[in-house]
């Protein structure tokens, strides 16, 4: 399902977040994506990009007929787009300027680049002492390797998370996405800087909050951490399997599908097992401790049994005997999929410079004021006169002279 339009998407949408002002100085993905979950609810997310080319994210991934990438038209959307050299003595201070007139900074440049513009977090606290800055950097700004770079490839390596990825007589392998720890640190910002918003509206002070890329995917990884303090214990890698569930994994079906299979407690299996009409199986194996010890056993009897089978025959068995299986989708099941058009996950636009755009819509889904469309990633500077002619009062002779002297 797709709005009407992008009026009629605001008009439904008062915006949870009207009022707070965002400068989105950071590049590629991840303390950006905070920014656009923040736009996506209302927030005036201000885009600063260097005059020069701007963010790199302008050309990773597919390049559209505008020159901008797909990644750029979709998770730089509801951002104004402003450029400002911050290196320069005027970009520097015209900077200040729009700190007092804000309330969230969001960065992800190395540890100390800012400290060494005077654009760090106590210098612009002083202009603006409610102003909340979000820093995410590759390990965090304290400890040995806080200076290092790193991507979300390296976040996943040092998190432990590669490690898991792969089968068990192969090699890591990327887990999934190459950018996930990108786009869950930008979610883990934006609770950040909610809860410091929060925090602010009862003390009056703002606040920086400091995230390292691998932290946002360390924490997601269940038990790996208190079961090696614990007993020793190093989860390797399992291909599709989990570590402490049978059957629970990837199965293929007769005419070649893949599909997924939780069956994530000793009910789930009872009904598997009813369902495969093998209901002795759950007297055999009636705890999940006893089916871990019996993995590769039952695993080949839930395949035989899928391998019999179609993938409309899967499908309809465990939906009516409540045991949870879904197909494994590509990109072009989900499309095709009535799920995603009845929740409207696939938003259709129009923008003005590419024309038809089919973006994910924003999660989640608030009940009285939910996220609206406004606008695509925009161009290079398109909202300079806006932003600074509003917030800085600066006329067309300044902005033109501010242009010239490679500021802007």
């Amino acid at each position: 399902m797709v709005p009407e339009s992008n009026e009629s998407a605001q008009e439904l949408a008062p915006g949870a977040l009207k009022g707070i002002r965002v400068l989105d100085i950071a590049t590629f993905v991840a303390a950006p994506f905070c920014g656009t979950i923040l736009a996506d609810f209302g927030a005036e997310v201000i885009k600063v990009e260097q005059p020069d080319g701007g963010d790199a994210l302008r050309k990773f991934g597919t390049i559209t007929e505008c020159g901008d990438s797909l990644v750029w038209m979709s998770e730089a959307r509801n951002k104004k787009a402003v450029t400002l050299d911050l290196r320069s003595p005027q970009g520097a201070q015209m900077f200040r300027e729009l700190v007092k007139a804000s309330d969230v900074v969001l960065e992800n440049f190395r540890p100390g680049t800012l400290e060494k513009w005077g654009l760090g977090y106590e210098a612009l606290r002083e202009v603006n002492p409610g102003l909340v800055m979000l820093r995410i950097s590759a390990y965090g700004q304290t400890g040995p390797k806080r200076g290092e770079p790193g991507f979300a490839r390296i976040a996943h390596a040092f998190a432990g998370l590669s490690w898991l990825a792969g089968e068990a007589d192969g090699p890591p392998v990327v887990p999934g996405s190459t950018s996930m720890a990108d786009y869950v640190s930008g979610m883990w910002g934006a609770i950040g800087v909610l809860t410091a918003l929060r925090a602010r509206d009862q003390s009056g002070r703002g606040q920086f909050i400091d995230l390292g890329l691998y932290e946002s995917v360390f924490r997601l990884l269940d038990e790996i951490a208190p079961a090696y303090a614990k007993y020793g214990t190093v989860r390797e890698r399992m291909g599709a399997d989990t570590v402490n569930v049978v059957p629970h994994s990837h199965y293929r079906t007769r005419t070649g599908e893949w599909v997924a299979l939780a069956c994530t407690n000793d009910k789930m299996f009872e009904r598997l097992t009813v369902l495969m009409d093998q209901p002795r199986l759950f007297d055999q194996y009636p705890t999940s401790a006893i089916r871990v010890e019996n993995r590769d056993l039952i695993n080949g009897l839930v395949a035989k049994w899928m391998s019999e089978r179609t993938l409309e025959d899967v499908i309809a068995a465990t939906r009516s005997g409540g045991v949870p299986c879904a197909q494994i989708y590509s990109i072009k099941e989900i499309f095709e999929d009535e799920q995603y058009r009845a929740r409207g996950n696939l938003m259709t636009v129009q923008d003005p410079r590419v024309g038809e755009l089919v973006l994910p819509a924003p999660v989640p889904r608030l009940s009285e004021t939910p996220a609206s469309f406004r606008h695509a990633g925009r161009s290079l500077g398109a909202d300079n006169a806006d932003v600074y002619g509003q917030l800085l009062h600066m006329s067309q002779g300044q902005l033109e002279e501010a242009r010239k002297s490679g500021a802007i």
